[in-house]
């Protein structure tokens, strides 16, 4: 109970009871534990971090910032009814527009899944099949970094994307099939975005679906993202090819939204109805019970070509190869492994120049091209690296 002091004021002893109805939102995510107890209890849901509901008039508000243009003032009454339906999606949280019963091959195949999901997994199963059809070309996926385009506000080609053309006829030349994924679309074409990730993986691995099923979440406006589109095309490819700049000793902005959104590939659950869709208990639960980490990109092959004016190179390709390592491609070897500079503390103005010069940096450039192509043609005749064949220790 609260004792008081001679001058009234409350002592610092206090009850639990007390702590708990008079600050909830500090113990929701905390219970005091037996130091004898000798049976674990499961973990706690952790939660408390505060509401981020807007009421019906800010979200109004908001929604309505994308009808400014003047146009849009003809259509006023439409603008509003559609504000109106908007509203209500939001308010009553309708985060997918359809769904059906997950059906065959899932733990609960009553259980309702999004239909935008489903056909996402669909693509990604058949994307897999062509990954492992020993009668199919070798694919590539080159993957250009840079978020610069004549056709936005740079008003200016990337040297990234130069570099991606060099290694493409390369590519091209060994017989590859070749998928250019050019990230500065999302810079440059009209609604191409990747949301963020939202960290589901840290409050347990199998909350954490393959594909992502974050997305797309109608009743906050998070559409047209473009992972599901990006998930096949990664699945499907023998080899991937990532050509970046540095953009303050990081990799740009957009090949960071991929990344964290492929953490799904690297232990990811490919069955949410095990999770009963998001459920936090649920899914801590299944980890503890022992989790395998599935690596659904594992035995691709990679190259990495990363390129700054200045500093940090180094640091942007070894962190990229270790990513890759990681979630379980092998490396093609030194040879497809460069950290450059091109037109070393020169003006940005002159850059295109610089590379124009740089002969030797272009003929890396292929030679990693042709390096990765080999590589992926040894790994699909059956050659594996040493050490391939032991289990992995720790599973995570």
């Amino acid at each position: 109970m609260l004792r008081r002091g001679s001058n009234g004021t409350r002592s610092i002893a206090t009850t639990w009871a007390e702590i708990t109805c008079s600050f909830p939102s500090l113990v929701l995510g905390w219970r005091m534990e037996s130091p004898s107890s000798s049976s674990p209890r499961p973990p706690i849901v952790r939660i408390g971090q505060g509401p981020v509901a807007l009421t019906r008039e800010e979200f109004e508000r908001r929604y309505r910032e994308q009808f400014a243009d003047p146009a849009f003032a003809d259509a006023k009454d439409a603008v509003d009814q559609i504000t109106r339906i908007a509203a209500d999606a939001y308010e009553d949280h309708r985060k997918n527009i359809s769904s059906r019963p997950a059906g065959p091959g899932f733990q609960d195949p009553s259980y309702e899944l999004s239909t935008e999901w489903l056909e996402a997994r669909a693509r990604i199963h058949s994307a897999q099949k062509e990954f492992e059809d020993s009668g199919r070309r070798t694919r590539m996926l080159l993957i250009n970094a840079s978020p610069r385009t004549d056709e936005a506000c740079p008003g200016e080609n990337s040297k990234s994307h130069r570099l991606a053309g060099i290694a493409r006829t390369a590519l091209e030349a060994e017989g590859c099939e070749v998928d250019l994924l050019d990230l500065s679309l999302l810079s440059a074409e009209y609604g191409r975005r990747i949301f963020p990730c939202k960290a589901c993986v840290s409050t347990a691995m199998p909350l954490c679906h393959w594909p992502c099923s974050c997305y797309p979440n109608h009743y906050l406006g998070q559409v047209q993202d473009w992972m599901n589109e990006l998930y096949p095309r990664w699945v499907a490819a023998h080899g991937i090819m990532i050509i970046t700049p540095v953009h303050w000793f990081q990799v740009p902005s957009g090949l960071k939204l991929m990344i964290d959104r492929l953490v799904c590939a690297d232990g990811g659950n490919p069955d949410p109805t095990s999770t009963a869709g998001k459920e936090a208990a649920l899914a801590k639960e299944i980890e503890l019970k022992g989790w395998d980490y599935p690596k659904h990109l594992a035995d691709r092959v990679f190259s990495v070509i990363v390129h700054g004016d200045a500093e940090g190179a180094g640091n942007v390709r070894r962190n990229l190869h270790d990513w890759l390592t990681g979630i379980g491609l092998f490396s093609a070897g030194p040879t497809a492994m460069l950290d450059r500079y091109i037109g070393y503390f020169e003006p940005y103005a002159t850059s295109h120049e610089a590379l124009d010069r740089d002969s030797a940096l272009q003929e890396e450039v292929r030679h990693a091209a042709l390096t990765l192509a080999r590589a992926m043609a040894e790994m699909r005749a059956g050659r594996r690296p040493p050490g391939y064949d032991l289990p992995a220790p720790r599973m995570k």
